[in-house]
């Protein structure tokens, strides 16, 4: 049987669900239908042409990325934005376009994880927790009529309440009875005004991202019938994995200098423009990391008493901050970090993939996406 992208989805999400991504991110399909059939699978950082070209001659008709092709709005789709550009070019050539990217990066072997490896650190733990970087997923109890259940269940679910991994619209509800008696001014749905009326209602619970809390809310006082609707909105406590979360933080199985910690990255990442702030002859024991960008952890990296944080994109004064506060950095490049993290991805997806039945072929991208290169002027140093 032909593989779907919606098969694929679902394959992804089991391992890095939606609901673990950033609430700014825009994690998902991107591009192309459930039901588009899928025959190949190809593994980038990024989506660019040269990436598009490379899935077509391979034959992978899903592209799954891990930086987001459309991440801002776009007002129109045109070939006027870079963006619109690639979307259409991928959806006329027949590639759908998936993004595994927050959610990817809080897993327990996500971005991060080819420093902790490379560098063999120890009683590793996230350096900023899930609960600090995933939507909070709080429950809805609201009572309605029974007769107009289903629709306001179908409001909440298109209002983006009821998501559990693969399943939408996901209540519980319990039969009762509601009282209530309405005022001479009132306009009341059912019953009559002046007098107690009893109606059968369902008390209806449902779980909600906080993100989505006020549209979820806004849905329900649309569909649901009364004038006055009642409801009640409960904190719930973090269950998630305590694995996951953005960045890591461990010790070295001993202490080494700084400059030590640099070569070790050097040679195992693909990072030809490292930078290093800071004496390369400290002693370092305790690292901080983060894949991609991630400079504005900077303070979290501090406070845990690394010795070094190590990271892509990093600005200039946030690291003369951290080197005034005696905590060296070491900018090993956004590409090259996250890069590094894609064959596991891959092994994970493909050990899932066959496991679930899957027969479309999983390949890992060839191509360096870099846009930095060396420099040098003729005739100089």
């Amino acid at each position: 049987m032909t593989d779907r992208v919606a098969d694929w989805t679902a394959l992804i999400e089991a391992q890095y669900p939606l609901r673990h991504a950033a609430s700014w991110d825009n994690a998902g399909l991107q591009v192309g239908s459930g039901s588009d059939p899928v025959s190949g699978v190809l593994i980038a950082l990024d989506v660019t042409e040269a990436v598009l070209d490379e899935a077509a001659t391979v034959g992978a008709d899903l592209l799954i990325t891990h930086h987001p092709l459309l991440f801002r709005p776009l007002a129109r789709l045109t070939p006027d934005t870079a963006a619109g550009a690639l979307a259409l070019a991928a959806a006329r050539r027949g590639i759908a376009v998936y993004a595994a990217h927050t959610n990817f990066d809080v897993a327990e072997e996500g971005t991060t994880s080819p420093v902790v490896d490379i560098l063999g650190l120890e009683a590793v733990r996230p350096l900023k927790g899930q609960s600090d970087t995933a939507d909070e997923i709080c429950k809805l109890t609201t009572f309605v009529p029974s007769d107009d259940t289903p629709a306001v269940i179908a409001a909440l679910g298109a209002a983006g309440a009821g998501e559990i991994g693969e399943y939408t619209e996901c209540t519980f509800r319990v039969p009762g009875t509601g009282t209530f008696r309405p005022s001479a001014e009132a306009n009341p749905a059912v019953g009559e005004r002046g007098e107690r009326n009893e109606v059968a209602e369902d008390r209806l619970e449902v779980e909600v991202p906080r993100s989505r809390l006020a549209a979820v809310i806004a849905a329900l006082w649309d569909a649901h019938p009364y004038e006055e609707v009642a409801y009640d909105v409960y904190e719930l406590l973090d269950d998630r994995p305590a694995g996951r979360g953005l960045g890591r933080i461990g010790d070295l199985p001993e202490t080494i200098t700084l400059r030590t910690v640099a070569d070790r990255l050097a040679r195992e990442l693909p990072a030809p423009h490292l930078r290093l702030a800071g004496d390369p002859a400290v002693p370092v024991r305790r690292v901080a990391a983060c894949g991609g960008a991630g400079d504005g952890l900077i303070d979290d990296a501090r406070a845990a008493g690394a010795d070094v944080y190590i990271t892509g994109d990093l600005r200039h004064h946030p690291t003369l901050d951290a080197l005034t506060a005696g905590m060296a950095l070491i900018d090993a490049g956004h590409y090259a970090m996250e890069a590094a993290a894609l064959p596991s991805l891959r092994s994970t997806l493909a050990t899932d993939a066959t496991r679930s039945d899957l027969e479309a072929t999983l390949y890992l991208s060839a191509l360096r996406t870099e846009p930095w290169a060396e420099y040098r002027p003729p005739g100089g140093p």
